[in-house]
């Protein structure tokens, strides 16, 4: 539960103006899936130092919290989450050294490929697209069409809540994978800024057309009319997942308002006013059936998160 001493501290920070934030919020309001129940508070923090301070004050006055960016990837729970909710959408800040830039965690990946783009920089131009922030695409290497952002990033500053500082790893420590980086092993560490490294110079407008290019191949073969969470489970070895699930016979199954996509069966769509439950439905299904007719263990993407029907 939220103590109402964070609240009041919260309150304090942002007459200060170094936080925003909202109370009694619908998290189907900040979710691209449009989906998720009341949390009682939503913090944005406006800086780094602004984060330190939201989560010092969580701590003090025994509040759980939880950090997210755009929640683009994220099904929240219909009951929604007691704890407090920190949000990095207003860290916004963007700057380039040569071929160098470093943003702070909540910049939208859309518009670090575009400043990349306005630079004359490439190796970006995959990112254009993908719904999240940079500090998400970090957390879990967020890539596509055969790129990652681990390919790219060269620092990444994160504050140590254990330790109760700032530090730095070099692009080489951040253990990346596919979809998981360092900061999946350890909930303690908060991203705050990245440094990427572009590998070439192009004209703009040749880096434009490869980011419309890639745009256009997302418009043709994503749902991405439709809220969603992206693809719903990670790519399984030996095989596409949404081709599985499509000769599974799975498109367009719905439970509810939630529906597997008819356009990219790796997608599950808020069709209609769906539910958490709704989409658990589907995932939970879409597993099993996979299981038995394949024997492949399919493992979410989408992280599920609030507080749990009982």
């Amino acid at each position: 539960m939220v103590d109402n001493r964070f609240i009041e501290a919260v309150r304090s920070l942002s007459a200060s103006g170094i936080v925003e934030y909202t109370e009694n919020t619908e998290l189907s309001t900040i979710s691209t899936f449009k989906i998720g129940g009341q949390c009682r508070i939503v913090v944005y923090p406006k800086s780094s130092y602004g984060m330190r301070r939201v989560i010092e004050a969580a701590r003090e006055n025994n509040t759980p919290y939880a950090v997210f960016g755009r929640c683009s990837n994220v099904l929240f729970a219909d009951k929604g989450w007691s704890g407090a909710l920190i949000v990095t959408t207003k860290m916004k800040s963007i700057s380039r050294k040569g071929a160098t830039i470093t943003v702070e965690c909540g910049v939208l990946l859309n518009d670090l490929a575009k400043f990349a783009m306005r630079s004359g920089l490439s190796g970006g131009e995959f990112a254009y697209g993908i719904p999240g922030t940079v500090g998400g695409a970090v957390y879990m290497n967020a890539g596509a069409f055969e790129h990652s952002v681990s390919e790219l990033i060269k620092t990444c500053t994160y504050y140590s809540v254990k330790e109760n500082k700032v530090m730095t790893y070099e692009g080489h420590e951040m253990n990346f994978g596919y979809r998981k980086s360092v900061f999946m092993e350890n909930s303690d560490s908060i991203i705050l800024e990245a440094t990427f490294e572009f590998p070439e110079r192009k004209p703009q407008e040749e880096i434009k057309a490869q980011m419309e290019e890639y745009m256009s191949r997302r418009r043709e073969k994503q749902p991405i009319e439709y809220p969603s969470a992206g693809s719903v489970f990670k790519r399984c070895q030996g095989h596409f997942t949404g081709k599985l699930i499509e000769d599974a016979g799975l498109k367009g199954k719905m439970a509810g308002g939630a529906m597997v996509s008819v356009k990219h069966a790796g997608f599950i769509i808020n069709y209609k006013d769906a539910t958490a439950a709704d989409v658990l439905y589907l995932i939970d299904m879409i597993k099993k059936i996979i299981a038995e007719k394949n024997n492949v263990e399919l493992e979410c993407e989408v992280i599920y998160f609030g507080d749990k029907e009982e």
